[in-house]
């Protein structure tokens, strides 16, 4: 049934429909909704969830892990510093290899302060070892909770859905919200064969010592390489039943293209709009949106951009003295390809700065005057 939901809500609603039965959170801007919808659902009765409430981002993912220890369905939210805070325990629940599912509603990351969206807090993240999904809109947020905890249940490894602060996050958009039935039947209850057992003692986290350490890390880095095969098999089946799709990544007019440009989350629908525009002009352009981050879908990416000249990456966040993430990752992928295209990297967006169409527009018509231009350019920056 189709409802009008911010994004907070939308992602509230798939753990609803995820049948979440464990929920540690602790409040912060922006993503308090989300919990707030959740600690409602928990109390009246609409969900049967325990929802405990932790002094810290650092409990709250602690009691995660416990919970999915214990062989439950455990969902937590955050932003920004919060997600710092988890940091430690980001990297145990990988580790422990947890089919967690976590929502991080993009925020900055400071200094200095600020409250609005970039990407640069899950950017921050990405070597964790979570599986990472950016949202593009609200329809994503729901459904990324479901395909979220079908994958990270196949392949126990965590997984983080990240929606856009405000843009997603606080703007009311229609979703369809699958009924219980049809979620049950995509997602049926976990069940974790590596759950303590009180009939079978045994050493959860244990020490290892080097002897074992390489090939427990090599099972943790085979298990994520795994998981896109698995995003590919789970999207397939969800557009089976639901209709809709969600692959790794996805192309928007790149038929004949020359330029694409390659970006994630939602400023994806601002590029679409972009490449419109730039197309009634009859500049060949086209859209690479990249919804996986991790693992990072390179051949799919290599095979996406062959025979493009140049690909600009549009990055919301910025290594700094080094670049975009994103721009980063695709050269990185692109390196071994026989014929590679020039790699543009591009800042904007940050501390939630607008990007406009305009601004797309602009940077794509000057492309041949920055061929000797030192990279990332930092588009709309005050002179």
């Amino acid at each position: 049934m189709k409802q009008l939901l911010e994004g907070n809500h939308a992602v509230s609603m798939g753990v609803l429909r995820s049948r979440v039965q464990v929920i540690p959170a602790y409040p912060i801007t922006p993503q308090t909704h989300i919990s707030e919808l959740l600690a409602q659902f928990a109390s009246d009765g609409t969900m049967d969830a325990r929802y405990i409430k932790v002094e810290s981002e650092h409990s709250a993912m602690a009691a995660c892990i416990g919970a999915a220890t214990a062989g439950a369905r455990t969902f937590t939210a955050t932003s920004s510093q919060g997600l710092a805070l988890m940091h430690e325990l980001l990297h145990w629940a990988a580790g422990g290899r947890l089919p967690i599912v976590m929502a991080c509603v993009n925020r900055t990351l400071g200094a200095p302060w600020n409250i609005w969206n970039d990407q640069s807090d899950s950017m921050s993240q990405r070597d964790t070892g979570w599986l990472q999904f950016y949202c593009e809109d609200n329809q994503d947020c729901v459904d990324s909770v479901l395909l979220a905890y079908a994958v990270a249940e196949r392949v126990f490894t965590p997984a983080m859905i990240i929606l856009d602060a405000f843009i997603l996050s606080h703007t009311t958009e229609a979703v369809d919200v699958p009924d219980e039935m049809t979620a049950d039947r995509f997602l049926p209850p976990l069940n974790n064969p590596h759950a303590i057992d009180l009939d079978s003692p045994r050493a959860f986290s244990p020490v290892v010592a080097p002897d074992h350490f390489t090939e427990v890390k090599y099972r943790q880095f085979d298990a994520a390489r795994r998981a896109l095969t698995v995003i590919d098999e789970e999207n397939r089946r969800f557009k089976e039943i639901f209709g809709r799709s969600y692959s790794s990544i996805e192309t928007y007019r790149t038929d004949g293209a020359e330029t694409i440009i390659a970006a994630c989350g939602a400023v994806c629908g601002t590029i679409r709009a972009a490449v419109d525009r730039l197309r009634e002009e009859k500049t060949p352009v086209g859209m690479l949106k990249v919804r996986t981050f991790r693992p990072f879908p390179s051949e799919l990416i290599t095979d996406a951009v062959s025979g493009v000249s140049t690909v600009f990456v549009l990055d919301k966040s910025v290594i700094p003295g080094q670049g975009g993430p994103l721009a980063q990752e695709i050269r990185a992928a692109l390196y071994d390809a026989n014929k590679r295209p020039r790699v543009i990297g591009a800042v904007a967006g940050l501390g939630g700065r607008d990007i406009t169409v305009d601004l797309i527009c602009e940077a794509i018509r000057g492309l041949e005057k920055t061929k000797d231009t030192p990279q990332p350019f930092f588009l709309g920056m005050k002179k």
